[in-house]
């Protein structure tokens, strides 16, 4: 087998099938022959395009035939299957939705396939993408590739599993509280959720609570998840939320000193000493590299808990439409759709309440943007955990397995675009990442710290041993 080649970022990929040093064919090839290989271990694949290869020999006849050729021109990509794709299934991770198959693509997967990349198949979540472990009635549970007794988390957890482990150079995941961003931190790849809106949401589901979903790419180089973006992004005239123009940035820009803050709790909760430790050295490597860093904190995070609102808040919202969608099949839910029907709905004066919250913490980040351009913090507060852990204990603290969302739900209510990244590896071997978040519409800030990180960082070659 071809570690070299199946470890290559899709960049590398591209350029060597543009080159002509590889075909498309083969590249296609060798990610089945992995999957084949590896994914008995993993079951992080779902269903395969059987029109992959045929798909690959024609982009290879597109370049000897010298036709204009996009930036994933004959690069296999992967894909969270609550997305839609044409003519392969798309199940949702539930029995209720097995055998569907759509007639269009999502928006997203139509992007990347109009770049040249070609569906090579769809990875597992769980039921209705509403968990943290990827496990669900119809297709099972996924392992982690670092670990198979730890999850690589959800519900982007196929994807990050798949990626990490060589069966995909890069895919796509959708993200409620964590979902592109907690997965790529516990296998040690990279996933990037943009700006609320700026990839349409057309053809996934769920789309409520219509404000928190994003999609965003997932890969193994912050270049990759740039190019990918650079393809994703923009209005598509179904999605309303999608109303900046494509490439519109706020980003600063590199002519200036960037100042960037960086904290390890800040009212968000118990953080493993590693996981902290992996931050402060990320924040030492930016100083290194000429960054302004000051260690920060976030009141407006102290002043309103985003994840305890969040639980107050999607309920209202996520349980009609599942409900809606199930009737006549509540027996075969899963046990988290189960436990969110089971949720009693909040009040609605305590459900502006929560509104006006979120509004809250959004302005505290305004104003810390009015002074920083970006912060770095933990993804995750602890590195990969057991299957079905219903708690952990962090820092000496034990606490709800719920937990593990704190870092990251904040950017999702706030819809600020955050970048999940490895940075450091646990006494045990497992990855740590590190986040960076910089305000609304300014990718490129987050992506030019991400590779600068990237460059400095140890561990951006290591890949499991499966």
């Amino acid at each position: 087998m071809n570690t070299e080649l199946i470890y290559s970022d899709a960049s590398a990929l591209a350029e060597l099938i543009r080159t002509g040093k590889m075909t498309s064919v083969e590249v296609v090839q060798a990610h089945l022959d992995r999957i084949r290989a590896v994914d008995p271990q993993l079951n992080a694949i779902v269903t395969l395009n059987e029109n992959a290869l045929d798909e690959a020999r024609a982009a290879d006849e597109a370049l000897t035939a010298g036709q204009a050729v996009g930036p994933f021109h004959g690069v296999p990509f992967t894909v969270k299957d609550s997305i839609d794709t044409a003519g392969v299934l798309t199940q949702r991770g539930s029995p209720i939705f097995a055998g569907r198959v759509p007639g269009a693509d999502a928006t997203s997967v139509a992007r990347m396939k109009a770049a040249g990349g070609i569906l090579l198949a769809k990875t597992n979540l769980p039921e209705f993408s509403y968990a943290c472990e990827s496990d669900n009635l119809l297709t099972g549970t996924t392992n982690n590739p670092w670990n198979l007794e730890r999850t690589p988390g959800g519900s982007s957890g196929g994807e990050s599993a798949a990626i990490a482990a060589g069966l995909s150079p890069i895919g796509l995941g959708t993200d409620l509280t964590i979902s592109v961003r907690g997965p790529a931190s516990l296998t040690g790849i990279v996933a990037l959720k943009p700006t609320y809106g700026r990839v349409p949401m057309t053809g996934i589901w769920p789309r409520e609570p219509r404000r928190v979903w994003h999609v965003g790419p997932m890969a193994r180089s912050v270049r990759d998840v740039a190019l990918a973006y650079s393809v994703l992004n923009g209005p598509d005239g179904h999605d309303g939320a999608s109303v900046a123009p494509h490439g519109y940035d706020a980003g600063t820009g590199t002519s200036r000193q960037l100042r960037v803050g960086w904290f390890v709790d800040s009212g968000l909760g118990p953080v493993d000493p590693e996981v902290a430790e992996t931050v402060r050295n990320a924040a030492k490597a930016l100083e290194a590299a000429g960054v302004q860093v000051e260690e920060v904190s976030i009141p407006a995070l102290r002043a309103d808990t985003p994840l305890a609102l969040f639980y107050k808040q999607h309920v209202n919202e996520l349980k009609p439409a599942v409900a809606a969608a199930t009737a006549g099949h509540e027996d075969q839910m899963y046990k988290y759709t189960k436990a969110l029907m089971a949720t009693p709905l909040t009040p609605v004066e305590e459900y502006v309440d929560v509104e006006q919250a979120f509004d809250r913490i959004r302005d505290g980040y305004a104003e810390y943007f009015s002074r920083y351009d970006a912060v770095v913090l933990p993804v995750l507060p602890i590195p990969a955990y057991p299957h079905g852990a219903s708690e952990f204990v962090v820092d000496g603290q034990t606490v709800d397995a719920g937990h593990i969302q704190s870092y990251t739900v904040q950017f999702n209510v706030t819809g600020l675009p955050a970048l999940s990244m490895r940075f450091g590896t646990s006494s045990e071997g497992l990855p740590i990442g590190v986040q960076v978040a910089a305000t609304w519409h300014a990718e490129s800030t987050v992506l030019h710290i991400g590779g600068l990180l990237e460059e400095a960082s140890a561990v951006r070659d290591l890949h499991p041993e499966i």
